[in-house]
């Protein structure tokens, strides 16, 4: 089923800066716009189903699928739109899959625009699955933009899965929810990379289960805190078998912003081994001052080391 309508320039921008989607893509897709699909296509193996009650998709992943990617984006230009979906994945054993997600929001009027996104991955034996999954806000509308992911991981043994989670320009607030269990010898990786300006809030929670031998999950948080902002950053590793944990969080802080991390690991086995790094600072005075003589004013050399720092 093809099913397409067509978006105007913001919804394009906005699913340029969340999936770097320039056109329709190739393979598996659903695109979303205020609140209804607003494209989607499947493929001899990747196969969307929309959920019954109009608010949210199943996609079925064959088992063996190699190569191949699926693009979910969500974009909303509406004002006062308020919506929650339910993405279910089902990503068969053998399967090697990218997909890639996201939300835009546009708001140019004067009520809060909100998107909850509730995505649940069931990852087969031996599966691999890339998940990328950006935010991004803009409009000049005394409305919020608000975006709160809620991520629950399922993984067989053997399985494997790589998080990219991006929100760099323009959420106001954002509260953000994951939970993994992981079987015999599966492989978690999270790369999380976050910026707050003005009045943002920004939370995110992870609560990782490895139940399985040989299980790990590696965790990492760079984030900066601007002008009046404010982050949360809570990871909890538990380790319930022979297993191992790692999380950290980097940060900068800068103007009034405040970071709160708060480091959770708590193991239940014996050969469980869990690691917790932490540091919060400021840009230090040396890398100003480097950059300073090599031309750039003080605002740019800010601008150069965070873009550094983010990448």
């Amino acid at each position: 089923m093809n099913k397409k309508i067509e978006l105007d320039a913001i919804q394009k921008r906005l699913l340029i800066e969340v999936a770097e989607l320039h056109s329709i893509p190739e393979g598996a897709f659903n695109i979303r716009a205020n609140g209804a699909s607003a494209a989607r296509s499947s493929t001899a193996n990747i196969e969307i189903i929309p959920k019954p009650e109009g608010n949210g998709i199943d996609i079925h992943i064959a088992p063996n699928t190699k190569n191949e990617s699926v693009h979910i984006p969500v974009v909303l230009t509406q004002t006062g739109l308020k919506e929650v979906v339910y993405n279910d994945f089902y990503v068969g054993e053998n399967a090697d899959v990218t997909i890639v997600a996201g939300c835009g929001i546009d708001n140019c009027g004067p009520q809060d625009s909100q998107h909850d996104g509730i995505h649940r991955f069931y990852v087969g034996k031996n599966a691999s699955v890339r998940y990328v999954e950006k935010h991004y806000g803009s409009g000049d509308g005394s409305g919020k933009r608000i975006l709160n992911p809620g991520t629950e991981v399922y993984m067989e043994a053997g399985s494997a899965m790589e998080m990219e989670m991006v929100q760099i320009k323009g959420v106001d607030d954002t509260d953000r929810s994951t939970i993994a269990e992981l079987d015999a010898g599966a492989k978690l990786v999270v790369r999380e990379r976050l910026m707050t300006h003005g009045e943002q809030n920004a939370i995110s929670k992870y609560t990782v289960n490895l139940n399985g031998e040989g299980s790990s999950a590696d965790i990492v948080s760079r984030s900066v805190a601007r002008d009046s902002s404010f982050q949360k950053f809570d990871a909890k590793i538990i380790g319930n078998a022979p297993c191992s944990g790692h999380t950290e969080c980097d940060s900068i802080i800068m103007d009034a912003g405040r970071i709160l991390a708060v480091p959770g690991l708590e193991a239940n086995n014996v050969d469980a081994a869990l690691v917790h790094e932490a540091a919060i600072g400021k840009i230090a005075g040396d890398q100003l001052t480097k950059l300073m003589t090599l031309g750039l004013t003080e605002l740019e050399a800010e601008e150069q080391i965070i873009n550094g720092f983010l990448a």
